[in-house]
């Protein structure tokens, strides 16, 4: 009864816009898989800022870092449950200058200020004690665990932001044995952050890089004794040079690397004003698919045996921006990047961050969700592995992506309208020649059009086959940068006890228009959508 009501409100809502909204076609091309995604293709990281980091006169990552954060608040570990196997990397700028204490005998300190150090921080040290609570917090919730190692460890700044010698390999390999040792189970070890190209901070060679990879194999190899046990060895970790990534697989060799993993910051920076207007521009938008073509690209012609991840992405660098990044406003951007980036077979992409600066899926002080969270939480429990081709007879302010649905058969469409004063009616279709004749049941063959609308697949009509389920985001009182995000016209929020709310649909007949409100997103389930490539 519930639902009804919600659904006569929404139509309520929108009956006066559908006449003057503009009529446009999606046409899903079901046939065939044009890439596919890990399962666990919607990552989040933790990083290693202390409450020091300060940009712009704003210091916003409190106590959220790999050394500092409330492990045991209720609401984190119920937010990182809800995912079912949500993959988190522990890594970000500082994972170069951090010591692992086991088999040293140095204080384990933290990370302090000083004038000379690399991001102007001393090094600091992971103790085993925190490693082994981290590693609680995994257990009970399920998360699957991507490392970063540091890569600076024993080489030396020779010049300006570069870094010569070979990498000390010593603590790292204490470390990995200390956690193969306690049965923790590291999915995937990331060598380094952000020294590839011409660094950030601090940039190494390609070709000792490469050779340093290949030793931290051969560590994994001896460590990891059975041939199934293997975790997978991720590197560089950096901003994407075709050149330096080159190299890098030529260096390292055969199946040495498992994923080339870059970063993804095309935003700008924290102080930049145009931000919310780059969220919203197509054209702005567009230039990231140049980074994902040339990754794909590279693994195409030097390696084949390695995928492409985004290890880290927040859309905008030193932090985020306040009442940008943690608003409605950058779930544009953030589901956006997340479409463009599986189209090009990029098999996971790791949100900066859970929770730690502005940019957080989390609330750094409160642990409450921001707007992306629910967003990352809806395309996880939505679009599944199987990406599909689109083509859209619309402006470029409509976005579209589809996949084959994650739970079921049938297909899970993306929209996201830039546009704010323009609404959608747009039809749903796919690529195949035939329809269903409703009053029969039967199919039939349409030679004069051969791309109709079938959103549903052979039989009698029921009321099963004839619905499709809508997921429609906006923000709280249409102000773009409100940090509620309303679900079908409803906020989402927390229960008292820091449950996560339902993410309830609203039915819709699937043969009619599904209408997308200016500057807003939907998810639209075609359970019954005939497309071959995901049955």
């Amino acid at each position: 009864m519930a639902a009804r009501l919600l659904l006569l409100a929404l139509a309520c809502l929108y009956a006066p816009r559908w006449a003057s909204a503009q009529e446009t076609t999606v046409i899903v091309k079901g046939s065939a898989k044009i890439a596919e995604t890990d399962p666990s293709y919607v990552c989040a990281t933790m990083d290693w800022w202390p409450p020091e980091k300060c940009n712009y006169n704003q210091c916003p990552w409190g106590q959220s870092s790999i050394l500092n954060l409330d492990l045991d608040h209720p609401f984190l570990a119920q937010a990182i449950k809800a995912f079912d196997n949500l993959r988190i990397r522990l890594g970000g700028s500082l994972q170069d200058r951090v010591v692992y204490d086991v088999g040293t005998n140095s204080p384990c300190s933290p990370f302090t200020n000083v004038s000379n150090g690399l991001f102007g921080f001393s090094a600091g040290c992971l103790s085993m004690d925190r490693w082994d609570k981290l590693n609680d917090l995994f257990e009970q919730t399920g998360a699957i665990i991507t490392f970063g190692l540091n890569a600076l460890d024993g080489r030396h700044n020779v010049q300006r932001s570069f870094w010569a010698g070979k990498w000390n390999s010593t603590n790292a390999y204490d470390f990995v044995n200390y956690t193969v040792s306690k049965g923790y189970p590291v999915d995937s070890w990331e060598f380094g952050n952000e020294l590839s190209g011409h660094g950030t901070g601090a940039r190494v060679d390609a070709e000792l890089y490469g050779k340093d990879v290949t030793e931290l194999r051969s560590i994994l190899r001896q460590l990891y004794r059975a041939p199934l046990s293997q975790p997978l060895l991720l590197a560089p970790g950096g901003f994407f040079d075709q050149q330096w990534y080159t190299r890098l697989l030529q260096a390292s060799g055969h199946g040495v690397v498992s994923a080339l993993t870059h970063h993804i910051y095309n935003l700008g920076g924290g102080d930049d004003v145009h931000l919310m207007r780059k969220i919203v521009d197509p054209k702005y938008l567009d230039r990231a698919e140049d980074t994902y073509r040339d990754m794909q690209l590279t693994l195409q012609r030097h390696g084949t045996w390695a995928s492409a991840w985004v290890s880290e992405s927040g859309g905008v660098f030193n932090n985020g921006r306040h009442l940008v990044s943690n608003t409605f406003m950058n779930s544009i951007w953030y589901l956006d990047q997340l479409g463009m980036a599986s189209k090009y077979n990029t098999k996971v992409f790791c949100r900066q961050t859970l929770i730690g600066g502005n940019y957080g899926l989390l609330d750094t002080e409160t642990f409450l969700p921001n707007p992306d969270y629910y967003s990352a939480l809806l395309w996880h429990r939505l679009m599944g592995n199987g990406v599909l081709s689109v083509d859209i007879n619309a402006p470029r302010k409509l976005r579209a992506y589809a996949h084959c649905s994650k739970r079921h058969q049938g297909i899970t469409l993306l929209l996201i309208n830039l546009s704010n004063s323009t609404g959608y009616n747009v039809t749903l279709q796919n690529d195949l020649n035939v329809s269903v004749d409703r009053t029969s049941g039967h199919r039939r063959r349409h030679s004069s059009f051969a791309k109709r609308a079938v959103s549903w697949l052979g039989g009698k009509a029921s009321s099963e086959t004839t619905k499709r389920d809508e997921y429609h985001l906006t923000a709280k009182d249409g102000d773009h940068q409100s940090r509620t995000m309303l679900l079908n016209g409803v906020p989402l929020e927390l229960g008292d006890d820091g449950s996560v709310p339902a993410l309830n649909p609203v039915p819709a007949a699937v043969d009619s228009p599904v209408y997308l409100a200016p500057t807003s997103i939907a998810f639209v389930v075609l359970p019954r959508f005939e497309a071959k490539a995901c049955s």
